[in-house]
């Protein structure tokens, strides 16, 4: 996927908590940011969770309520069809795209119908082949997450967009590691490299570590897109606001990240307009260190290198050596041959 620039995908996931209008005053925050995307969860917690599916510890923690299902959990942080409508209508009057991850069937073929034309894999779904398949079968662009993957189950669920005819250069891999927060021993994010060369794709990062700075590292290091969990305030109760930004930091982190691809620039060395104008003031010319005679011997006794360097370079220090004045030199005076 080729973009002008390095794609920052907001998450506001389920950090809604079930409300409209705090998922528009997501949509608020991500466009105050700066965000590219703003990204939700579709699913029908029936077909993504059973009734014996426990909670992850985090979830646990963040919850205070360990006795509730992963199940229950879910059914409260739904977005119905009606929400994503005014959702989407709501991204278009602020100016910012609508995005989500669809965690069934049922839900891939929904945003399907909504117009999109990116579908997210979400972590959890890499290994889940009727999903992935019908994924690459619906939607002409991809971006996966990969954690808690191997890099053959990543070789392997790109080999199925590719077997329905998606294109490398449609496809986005995300490193990403599915601990909320991360710790930043677990992040390995030269893995991210180890990937884009492996696959042959664009990579990016999913990032659930606690602050801004694995993401801007991630940049610099060839991310093309950036995904990072925000809520209106970490102190909500929910599965995820713990690991969140909120809205400062996340403002924080895409300039950060504007500034950092600005500074990438160009693989080519060379001088910037910005600084030439300081070379002739920083680098020094071959000087008199006295005053010398014409035709004098020119000597490690009568020169010396200073500022400014519009003279000899002293590069040319040994071929000046050992040749004679060409003409009387007041000290400091710059050497002409």
């Amino acid at each position: 996927m080729n973009h002008p620039h390095v794609i920052i995908i907001g998450e506001a996931g389920v950090n809604h908590n079930g409300s409209l209008e705090t998922a528009q005053k997501l949509i608020d925050a991500a466009v105050d940011a700066g965000v590219d995307y703003v990204k939700f969860q579709t699913f029908k917690a029936e077909s993504l969770a059973s009734k014996s599916a426990k909670k992850a510890d985090y979830q646990i923690a963040n919850t205070h309520n360990e006795a509730e299902s992963q199940l229950a959990m879910l059914q409260k942080l739904e977005l119905s069809h009606a929400h994503h409508e005014q959702l989407i209508q709501y991204c278009k009057q602020k100016n910012i795209q609508f995005f989500s991850t669809a965690f069934d069937l049922d839900s891939l073929r929904y945003l399907k119908s909504l117009g999109l034309d990116l579908v997210k894999i979400p972590s959890g779904e890499i290994t889940n082949l009727p999903y992935l398949r019908l994924a690459a079968q619906l939607f002409p662009k991809a971006i996966l997450s990969t954690g808690m993957c191997t890099l053959s189950e990543i070789k392997s669920a790109v080999a199925v967009f590719e077997n329905e005819g998606m294109q490398k250069e449609n496809i986005t891999i995300l490193h990403c590691n599915t601990e909320y927060p991360t710790p930043f021993g677990d992040v390995n994010l030269k893995a991210m490299q180890t990937i884009g060369k492996e696959m042959n794709t664009a990579v990016g990062y999913s990032d659930h570590t606690l602050g801004i700075e694995v993401p801007i590292a991630a940049v610099a290091l060839g991310a093309t897109v950036i995904e990072k969990h925000f809520t209106l305030d970490r102190n909500m109760e929910g599965p995820d606001h713990k690991a969140s930004l909120e809205p400062e930091e996340l403002t924080a982190m895409v300039s950060a990240i504007r500034n950092i691809e600005k500074a990438l620039g160009s693989p080519e060395k060379t001088p910037s307009a910005s600084e030439l104008k300081n070379k002739n003031v920083a680098r020094k010319s071959i000087v008199a260190s006295r005053g010398i005679k014409a035709g004098e011997l020119l000597s490690e006794d009568n020169l010396a290198v200073k500022r400014p360097g519009n003279g000899l370079s002293p590069m040319l220090w040994d071929t000046v050596l050992g040749s004679r004045a060409a003409k009387d030199f007041e000290p400091d005076e710059q050497i002409i041959l």
